[in-house]
Formats: C-alpha cells, structure tokens, sequence
C-alpha cells in the first residue's frame, strides 16, 4: 500500500476501522447485537418463531430472513420513515434481501426445524458500510438466540454450520481500501461488498465501477483485501459468542437420555 495515501483518523489502506460488538443489549429479543464499526452503529435482534413460510410447510426445514432499516437521523439530514412513504425503499428491499441471503448460508436449516429466524437489523447511525455491519452483526444475534435454543432444549442440534462476515471494499483515488467510510464510499471509483465465512470461501460479491470498468488483478486484490477483513471480523464475532458456544458444545457433548417406552397396559390405564 502506498505511503502517501490520506484516509480519515490516519488509518492503514487495510486497515478496519475500530468494531464493537456488544451481545444482547436487548431485554426482550432472543438474541441480540449492538455493533459499531467506526461511526457506524447497527442494532440488530433476533426472533426465533415458530412457523415457517407455506413453501417450507411440513419439509423439516427451517428459514432466515432479514428486514433493514434506517432511523431518520442516522444521516446527516433527516429522513422520512418508509411508514410514511406508504412503501418500503428500493434500497431497504435490496438489502434486507442481502442480509438474509447471506444468513442462510450460515445455517443447516434442517437443524431448525418449522422454525423462522427474524434477523431485524436498525440502523441507528450510518457512516459507510451499514449493510456490512448489519451481517456481520446479526451472525452474532443468530448466535445468541440459537444458542439459548439449544440450552433450553427447544433445538436439539445446533443450527450454524458456518461463521459468516461481511466487509466493504474499494478504490479511492487509485488506492484500494478496506472498510469505506461515508466520505471515502462517495468518492470512489470502484464500489465493493463482500460476505465471506470465517476460512475464506466466498458467500457473495456485489461490485461496481462507479465511473467506468476496471481490470481483473484490480479486482483480484480487492478481494483479497476483503477477505483479510472478514477474518478480523469473524474472530471479533467468536470472542463476543465463545462462552455461549462453548456451554453449548458442553450441552450437546452429554448423552441424552432417551425415555423408556411404556409398557402398553400403562397406555390405557387399569381395567
């Protein structure tokens, strides 16, 4: 990385900004993160119903989805609330889909059987990289209420097969760099989000060239930079979720005592 790159608060080019993840700030949800990446701030809860979507109806499969939103003053102007508008943006809807797209390649679904996993993520303030933050915390939300699922004996198997993270890449005045910030996303010549899991393999790729195309090793790099900060991003979502999963391990790791048939004349009751 070049030496006389500029960015905001003297980071590296590949560099992250400083991230925070508080686990279950939310008294009611099943599970639940706060997380900060720089001035970024996304709120996220878990519910964990039991139903399913009709098309799932009766399959032994269960289902995640996320829903997005932003606050009015998230921004540095307020925003109407979609309520208002009679509809939900067209960026909220891309999003959302985005999110729950990513989620599920995080989960054996049939691990949660005729269970919906709500994934509700709240911007509360945004300053570059909302849906990435958004990801990566509602992984750790999933982690906590499934968790508590398990611990409580309403799941029998744990449902996360695979640690998901998500992280925003791009080029600024020829430079690439990981994690933009508000000023550096508006300014850049190639936009990119990437999800990933925690040993590297890619869940999607959504990247444009704002003012034009650009070559494949330009490419190639960003990628690389992206996966480098998924990494430091999954290693932050297991220090926050080690002791839950580690109790669950515990729990799963005893037999379980399976309940004696009984005896037929009990079905019945006495003569």
């Amino acid at each position: 990385m070049t030496e006389t790159l500029r960015r905001p608060h003297g980071r590296a080019a590949d560099a992250l900004r400083p991230v925070t993840i508080d686990l279950d700030p939310m008294k009611f949800a099943e599970g639940s993160a706060l997380i900060a990446v720089g001035d970024t701030k996304v709120l996220v809860a878990a519910t964990l119903e039991k139903r399913v979507p009709p098309f799932l109806v009766d399959s032994g499969r269960g289902w995640v989805t996320g829903e997005y939103a932003m606050l009015p003053r998230a921004t540095s102007t307020r925003t109407r609330r979609e309520v208002q508008k009679g509809r939900q943006d067209g960026r909220s809807a891309e999003i959302q889909r985005l999110i729950g797209r990513s989620l599920r390649a995080a989960f054996d679904l049939t691990a949660m059987p005729e269970r919906t996993l709500i994934l509700d993520c709240d911007v509360l303030q945004a300053d570059g990289g909302t849906r990435t933050a958004a990801i990566t915390g509602a992984w750790v939300a999933a982690a906590s209420a499934l968790a508590k699922a398990v611990l409580t004996g309403d799941l029998e198997r744990w449902p996360l097969a695979r640690q998901i993270a998500a992280v925003s890449v791009g080029v600024v005045d020829g430079h690439p760099l990981l994690d933009l910030e508000a000023v550096e996303d508006q300014a850049a010549d190639v936009d990119m989000n990437v999800v990933a899991t925690a040993e590297g393999e890619i869940v999607e790729v959504q990247g444009t060239g704002e003012r034009g195309s650009f070559p494949r090793r330009q490419f190639d790099l960003l990628l690389d930079t992206a996966l480098a900060g998924v990494a430091q991003l999954c290693r932050a979502q297991s220090a926050v979720v080690a002791a839950l999963v580690a109790e669950v391990e515990d729990v799963l790791s005893r037999p379980r005592r399976k309940a004696a048939p009984k005896d037929e004349k009990d079905l019945w009751g006495r003569p």
